[in-house]
């Protein structure tokens, strides 16, 4: 007897998580225009590669919205979860493109340290001050304190990567501005990349295990099988399956044996209210059965006239 309770985001989440998104994605993209235009005025290529950057930002915060908007799309009987997967491959392309962004940084630091090029510190002080407030906002506007939704987190390191950069960058013009130490310029470039990889490893880590369909974070498999079996009546529970469909939507599926003449019904409908309660998992699909102790029914072939 299969039972399957269908559960999503709420329609309100989403579009919290899709106005958050848009309001960072504004913001960046405002804020890299005015970037690249100090950048030709100064004649500064450290400000015009920070533009390059920042733009890469904004192609991850436009991924990630669109990763949202996607996930709002109805279900149909061909796509029966809809694109709700849509927001962990945001999440994996974005922690992907953080380490890909750091290694860029080591790169570029390795170059000048050999190489020191002579940065205008004023111009910096001023270009890097706004994009730490732009940069603030944007982080401001997409945490979450439960750090549930894996999208959102990878969009957040981003922006959060982005603040620390303006800071190291103001930093680095105000050393070069009053001792003209080149070398300030590559020593934060490479803390930032370390900061990059570490704060993205999790995020690369977790949208890899939700699309092998592993255990959800902070769940057992194990635990929920003995739970389930400790139900009454429950004689053996098999083919249990608990996997993540998006961030804060774990499923379970199994194979319950009941003893011979107990409620199917009613022990289906206990363990799902514990598994929701216990375990906070809504979307189940549990077949149940009677454990028959009868031997194996023989079917003969029909007689030949």
């Amino acid at each position: 007897m299969a039972h399957a309770h269908h559960h999503g985001h709420s329609h309100s989440a989403s579009s919290s998580s899709l106005r958050s998104l848009t309001l960072a994605l504004v913001l960046n993209a405002a804020y890299t225009l005015v970037e690249v235009i100090a950048a030709i005025l100064a004649g500064s290529l450290s400000l015009l590669a920070d533009a390059g950057h920042n733009l890469s930002d904004v192609v991850a915060l436009a991924v990630a919205a669109g990763a949202v908007m996607l996930a709002r799309r109805p279900v149909t009987p061909n796509r029966s979860f809809g694109f709700k997967r849509a927001e962990i491959l945001a999440a994996l392309f974005n922690a992907v493109s953080l380490i890909v962004i750091a290694l860029i940084v080591f790169v570029g630091a390795a170059r000048r340290f050999s190489d020191p090029e002579t940065v205008p510190g004023g111009w910096l002080i001023v270009v890097a001050s706004i994009g730490l407030l732009v940069n603030a906002v944007g982080a401001a506007a997409v945490f979450r304190r439960d750090g549930e939704d894996i999208n959102l987190r990878a969009a957040y390191i981003h922006l959060v990567g982005d603040a620390l950069g303006s800071v190291a960058v103001i930093v680095t013009g105000i050393v070069i501005v009053t001792t003209g130490w080149s070398y300030a310029d590559p020593i934060i470039g490479v803390l930032i990349g370390v900061y990059l990889i570490v704060s993205s490893w999790d995020v690369l880590r977790e949208s890899v295990l939700v699309l092998l369909e592993s255990t959800p974070r902070g769940l057992d498999a194990e635990e929920i099988g003995h739970a389930l079996v400790s139900q009454p009546g429950v004689v053996e529970v098999h083919d249990l399956h608990v996997w993540q469909i998006t961030s804060g939507f774990p499923s379970l599926s199994a194979h319950m044996l009941v003893r011979e003449g107990d409620d199917c019904h009613g022990i289906r409908r206990l363990s799902e209210h514990m598994l929701a309660e216990r375990f906070d998992i809504t979307h189940t699909t549990l077949q149940v059965d009677h454990d028959h102790v009868d031997g194996l029914l023989t079917i003969s072939p029909p007689a030949r006239p």
